[in-house]
């Protein structure tokens, strides 16, 4: 790995010691000494082994616990145990015998500082790696004086290179899809890939612990008890049909119900993505009618605890240390370098905010007639939402005030665009210079006939009238719309509407249902907001 590292090694060092010579992309004939800095690595666990020196396998497999990773031998594997240490020292489950039948005071793991892993690092020998004549043919044995390190990394050549906390970034993509496989698998039962195998049943006896999941024999059978974080095969197929039933938005998610097997009883062939989705969205949901409460709380009992299980324990300081993960994962690189299917295309520039609002309608276009009362309302709610002339909306609620207007906010409503229609043509018949080709058009209001689409994407996302929706294997038409006093109002597409105005100007508003948001109709659990529609 080394030799292939060597080059870009000896160009971060040119980069941080001379720098090299740039031109300012603001002014051409300005070159400036660009120097720069390796920030860190995103890379997946087996590659962090490889770039780190750390060997991410055996007893002491976290790079961030170090020497104090708490793990065991347990039959074929290392398991990787105690995380009740990480939480704070008054939480409940530090008490909770639900476990392993004794409570867990111990501290966390220590956090070890550059001067501490510089120090391990020189005890590291120098070596040849592989099977070499020297050791007798085969691999040497590390000295229990050099922990898990099999080298150090060519990275702490760079001068600032061991100051740097967070050096090698734990790729939250590979750490997720590792959980899921081992959650779903183990949810479902799979006789091949689920963590409840009967090693770790015989894990559990050895420890004398959940005495209810132990191996049983009857007759010359040996019976494993059903856990309580498995699905009974009802429930698996209940599970699988709501996988195949849900529906994403667009380039939100792959169809998820391609990975359902035709029998539903289990889900295969699922990529990194689909694995976050099923994680952030499904699970959550899925899980609650079908486990008890308290296993759907937490998903799954914590009994199957690899290296990965492990490494979650870490992302939080991560993150703190590296700041929003979306820069920190490996998506970026492996799923997002493609096209946008939802690109909207080039964005005008507009003096008014509502004509610069544009969106790219998509489907067949029809004309339709709206009837005045609706187009009215329409109007009134675009010039209501123009800022640029909050002047006039406030000029003409003063009229209405020296007026005496009984109901000034009804009159206003109903007498505003015929109002600013004679105010601006009659600044325009004097040439004043404030009004526009655009104010004039918004003055001017819209075509009595409306462009009616089906479908139209703005600002990269995709959005479908609710008639067409139901025939696609996606789901566009849900909306939301936060409210004046933090509330959230949420309804579905009708109609997609294009207001056409003068000098080729337009409009797009979006005609919805809306639902009722009341506690009664309302669910919120785990996080999760649910309306009854019925």
């Amino acid at each position: 790995m080394d030799v292939f590292l060597r080059p870009l090694i000896e160009e971060l060092k040119e980069l941080w010691e001379n720098g090299i010579d740039t031109r300012d992309a603001g002014n051409d004939r300005k070159v400036f000494k660009m120097q720069a800095a390796l920030l860190w690595t995103v890379n997946d666990f087996p590659a962090r082994s490889s770039l780190s020196g750390w060997s991410g396998q055996g007893y002491k497999a976290c790079p961030t616990c170090n020497e104090n990773t708490p793990s065991m031998r347990v039959i074929g594997k290392t398991a990787y145990f105690g995380h009740r240490r990480f939480f704070p020292s008054t939480h409940r489950w530090r008490s909770n015998l639900d476990f392993d039948g004794r409570t867990d005071r111990k501290r966390p793991p220590r956090r070890f500082s550059s001067v501490d892993i510089m120090d391990q690092l020189r005890r590291v020998k120098t070596t040849i790696p592989g099977k070499h004549p020297n050791y007798g043919g085969v691999k040497r044995k590390r000295g229990d004086d050099e922990l898990n390190w099999r080298k150090k990394s060519i990275f702490y050549e760079l001068p600032y290179w061991a100051e740097i906390e967070l050096k090698h970034n734990l790729d939250v993509m590979h750490i997720e899809k590792n959980i899921c496989d081992s959650l779903l698998r183990t949810l479902m039962g799979d006789p091949h890939k689920s963590k409840d195998t009967d090693n770790a049943r015989r894990d559990l006896q050895n420890l004398g612990i959940r005495s209810e999941l132990h191996l049983y024999e009857d007759g010359n059978k040996l019976m494993k008890p059903a856990a309580e974080y498995t699905f009974s095969e009802a429930n698996r197929r209940k599970f699988c049909r709501f996988v195949r039933s849900v529906k994403f938005p667009d380039g939100f998610a792959a169809n998820l119900w391609k990975n359902v097997a035709q029998n539903d009883s289990r889900i295969v062939r699922l990529k990194s993505h689909d694995c976050h989705v099923i994680m952030q969205r499904l699970l959550p949901v899925g899980c609650r009618s079908l486990v008890n409460k308290t296993i759907s709380s937490t998903i799954i009992e914590l009994s199957f605890f690899d290296i990965m299980i492990h490494l979650v324990l870490h992302l939080p300081e991560e993150a703190i240390l590296g700041g929003p993960v979306y820069m920190r994962w490996m998506y970026p690189f492996e799923r997002f370098n493609r096209p946008d299917r939802n690109d909207d295309g080039i964005h005008r520039t507009r003096r008014l905010f509502v004509f610069e609002s544009q969106c790219k309608p998509m489907g067949k276009q029809s004309q339709v007639y709206v009837e005045k009362h609706v187009r009215d309302r329409a109007e009134f709610y675009i010039l209501n939402n123009s800022p640029e002339i909050e002047t006039y909306l406030n000029q003409h609620k003063q009229e209405l005030q020296l007026r005496g207007c009984l109901n000034p906010d009804k009159a206003h409503t109903n007498e505003f665009a015929d109002w600013f229609f004679e105010k601006i043509y009659a600044m325009n018949r004097v040439h004043a210079p404030e009004v526009t080709h655009e104010l004039l058009s918004l003055a001017s209001k819209s075509n009595i006939f409306v462009s009616s689409y089906p479908a139209c994407i703005v600002n990269e996302v995709r959005f479908v009238t609710h008639a067409r929706d139901v025939r696609l294997k996606t789901q566009n038409n849900g909306v939301s719309v936060p409210g004046t006093e933090n509330e959230i109002f949420y309804g579905q597409l009708q109609e997609i509407l294009e207001f056409s105005y003068l000098n080729d100007l337009s409009v797009v508003l979006f005609k919805c249902k809306w639902f009722r948001c009341d506690s009664r109709r309302m669910v919120t659990e785990n996080n999760i907001t649910g309306i009854n529609i019925l």
